[in-house]
């Protein structure tokens, strides 16, 4: 988190320095996010790293970002709050499916520079199927695991990554389980074959439900 006197220096340096390669720039609750197509990332990155204006020497966290169902809900309420829960809808906000993002998938990054004591966070949307675009590990070594990570859990491609293979799935796990298309109870369980004397895969059997959250009623008599 900057303040808002350095997130309007930063701000202004950002679009001195990149002018119309920033397809757009927000300052929200304390952080300043600059939003890059996937072509553009490596070169903005390498500048941002290296620039004594701004020196990002380090990367601090690669995330992806899965829009498909941002915005509807799954369970109705009559009061909400926007610190809520997690899974409801949020008025006015519409997935991504019907435009109001430019795709369904985004890597975040969070920079960090020391020198200037600054934060950066960048974000890029991919449009591509599959979702992809260039890796940052030779620029910040810390983006390899977090790389894998994004790869693992969304199927997000990094191009030039040296080694881009699961991080925390099983051998031979298929599907991405942070993809908002795949079921929370998944594809498949293990269990122990006595027979067989191993562990077998079969397919699931829980039940795909909504559990909806408890309501707290404001007309509860007191002392009840």
């Amino acid at each position: 988190m900057i303040s808002p006197a350095k997130a309007e220096t930063l701000s202004g340096l950002l679009r001195e320095r990149f002018g119309e390669t920033l397809q757009d720039l927000i300052y929200d609750r304390g952080d300043v996010t600059a939003v890059l197509a996937p072509d553009d990332l490596l070169a903005v990155a390498v500048a941002l790293r290296d620039e004594p204006a701004f020196s990002f020497k380090l990367l601090l966290d690669v995330s992806g970002v899965d829009y498909q169902t941002y915005g509807k809900a799954d369970w109705t309420t009559h009061q909400a709050t926007a610190g809520g829960f997690s899974r409801g809808v949020s008025k006015g906000v519409e997935d991504a499916e019907n435009g109001a993002f430019p795709a369904r998938f985004a890597v975040v990054y969070h920079l960090l520079s020391v020198q200037n004591n600054l934060r950066l966070r960048l974000k890029v949307f991919l449009p591509s199927d599959p979702p992809r675009l260039p890796t940052v590990s030779e620029l910040w070594p810390s983006a390899d695991w977090y790389e894998r990570e994004a790869f693992d859990l969304f199927g997000i491609l990094f191009e030039g990554h040296p080694d881009l293979r699961r991080l925390l799935t099983d051998y031979g796990f298929i599907g991405h389980p942070f993809r908002k298309d795949f079921p929370l109870e998944g594809y498949v369980e293990v269990r122990y074959d006595a027979e067989k004397q191993r562990v077998v895969y079969q397919p699931v059997s829980i039940e795909n439900r909504t559990l909806v959250p408890r309501v707290i009623r404001n007309d509860v008599i007191k002392g009840h």
